[in-house]
């Protein structure tokens, strides 16, 4: 298994040694992108991923490298902590870079078949709310198994952390890396999913963008094929 994770940060405090931990015990090959030291650019609006095609984006090449190990990973794991009751600036700016890869645009097929996780802590409360920005991408990339891990930590730092809190976390990370291991290859889209893109599918048969409804016709999502099938 191979599992990439996106750090909404460039320090290793307590969101980075959760996710950490969490990979270490999934097993395999772990990749890791930290923001905004990895990449740090603003989307600008311009709209050329979503009519012109993604190697339009002005920060293309920056981010290429790491849009290419989230497509080869098994397991991708967000994590961010909370600033201001959602994700990092940083983390924010990463995910508007791949809106063009939600299901109302162009979604990659290899994405309704991975595994992912949305990491977040804070000293007190925003966990949840943080938790739904990372998670809201995913959804709508399509990957059909997300698991959550908020935790308020009551702490600034990783070593500040009491004992019983950090034996909580070990229990979390463990019940969700066994989960992964045990599904691996094995996820499928539920019924949400599926009707989600369903609805998506009829909004590229009549749709606005000639890219995105080219790219779904050259798919075949538009007929009979889906994302989640094998076909000869």
């Amino acid at each position: 298994m191979k599992t990439v994770i996106i750090h909404g940060q460039s320090h290793k405090g307590s969101t980075y040694n959760i996710a950490r931990e969490l990979a270490e015990k999934i097993g395999g090959e772990i990749k890791e992108f930290f923001l905004p030291k990895d990449f740090g650019e603003f989307c600008v609006g311009c709209t050329n991923c979503f009519v012109k095609g993604k190697e339009y984006c002005p920060h293309f090449e920056k981010l290429q490298p790491i849009t290419e190990e989230l497509l080869s990973a098994d397991v991708i794991i967000l994590a961010s902590p909370v600033y201001g009751y959602h994700v990092t600036g940083a983390m924010k700016a990463f995910l508007d870079h791949h809106c063009y890869m939600w299901m109302a645009h162009r979604p990659e097929e290899g994405m309704f078949k991975k595994q992912a996780v949305c990491v977040a802590t804070a000293a007190g409360a925003g966990a949840k709310s943080t938790i739904k920005d990372m998670k809201d991408s995913l959804y709508f990339w399509g990957v059909p198994r997300i698991y959550k891990c908020g935790l308020a930590v009551a702490a600034t730092d990783w070593e500040g952390i009491s004992p019983k809190k950090k034996a909580q976390i070990e229990k979390t990370t463990s019940k969700i890396a066994e989960k992964i291991v045990r599904s691996n290859g094995k996820v499928k889209p539920g019924l949400k999913l599926r009707v989600t893109f369903g609805i998506m599918r009829l909004v590229q048969i009549h749709g606005w963008n000639p890219l995105d409804m080219e790219y779904w016709k050259e798919k075949g999502w538009t007929a009979k094929k889906r994302p989640w099938k094998k076909y000869e």
